[in-house]
């Protein structure tokens, strides 16, 4: 089966290494062509569904998932619905329109919007793709360890995996490519915003917890509540918990924008903001490997509304 994701590069960000006086490595999962990591797991879900028959994906998103979803099922000639909630910025909406998928707005947050889209599913010929929990998922997204596992030389040198966590379906996978992959020595730094830190919860409490509302400007890591496979892997593999502020997840984006001229958004600012804080979790690490996840809700307009609503300079 060949894969819709594209093979991401790696680089070194020369500034903050020199800064951090470490060897600070980006996975630019932002140049995938639904403009994060989501393709590889929801596409790999995706193409497996339409194997087994499915002539019609539907995929409730607050936005990177379902424009990953509809990015799929254009190249796999398949009719794809997107339900997102009312949250969902209009130009996100426009570009899943624009992929061919049929959009449609349902109820002021995702679980509303998830309710829709399990009734559409009840058609014949239907299948639900969910945003992060479930194994085709997992798998898909491990494949970014894979390359890494793939590459010679001092590419593969890193002692730490940076990434964002909102249900949890990027670090599952980084975790799975780990353990596949030899690396299970490697420890995992899961990073989320203040407001929306379900995971951090979850193993302070031992168990799922449910948060009672967002409340962060990084919407692509709106998950009340993360999926079980990710409270299960921090039973059997190092996992560090970090929450950072909004501001500090903005700052990192702006930042990440003047040294490598690229866009990123705050759900991915709050894995940069790690390295671009130096934050104490970081000290005793020298090779970190960050996870740029990317994501759509993110043009300059955002950037220069999110600079001034926090004072940044």
């Amino acid at each position: 089966m060949t894969h819709l994701h594209s093979k991401t590069p790696l680089l070194e960000h020369r500034g903050l290494s020199a800064r951090l006086d470490k060897k600070v490595w980006l996975k630019l999962e932002n140049t995938q062509a639904s403009g994060s990591f989501k393709l590889r797991g929801i596409g790999l879900l995706c193409q497996r569904a339409v194997a087994g028959g499915a002539s019609h994906l539907v995929c409730p998103s607050g936005g990177n998932a379902g424009f990953a979803a509809a990015v799929a099922g254009a190249a796999l000639g398949v009719r794809t619905t997107i339900v997102v909630p009312q949250t969902t910025h209009e130009s996100v909406r426009q570009n899943i329109r624009a992929i061919g998928a049929d959009l449609v707005v349902e109820g002021s947050v995702w679980d509303e919007a998830n309710l829709l889209a399990l009734r559409l599913c009840e058609k014949p010929g239907a299948v639900y793709i969910p945003p992060f929990d479930h194994p085709d998922i997992w798998d898909g997204n491990a494949t970014m360890i894979d390359e890494l596992a793939d590459a010679s030389g001092d590419k593969l040198d890193f002692d730490v995996v940076i990434c964002s966590v909102g249900g949890g379906g990027l670090m599952s996978g980084v975790l799975q490519g780990l353990h596949r992959n030899g690396l299970q020595h490697v420890p995992v730094i899961a990073v989320e915003t203040e407001g929306a830190a379900s995971f951090a919860a979850a193993v302070n409490a031992g168990e799922l917890v449910t948060l009672p509302a967002i409340n962060s400007i990084a919407t692509s890591l709106a998950a009340r509540r993360v999926a079980q496979q990710a409270l299960d892997w921090t039973r059997k593999h190092d996992i560090r918990t970090v929450t950072v502020s909004d501001a500090q997840a903005v700052d990192a984006c702006l930042h990440f924008a003047s040294d490598m001229r690229l866009l990123v958004e705050p759900a991915c600012g709050a894995s940069l903001a790690v390295a671009y804080q130096n934050l104490p979790v970081l000290a005793e690490f020298k090779k970190p490997l960050i996870v740029v996840c990317g994501g759509l809700g993110v043009d300059l307009e955002k950037l220069q509304a999110w600079k001034l609503q926090f004072k940044l300079s």
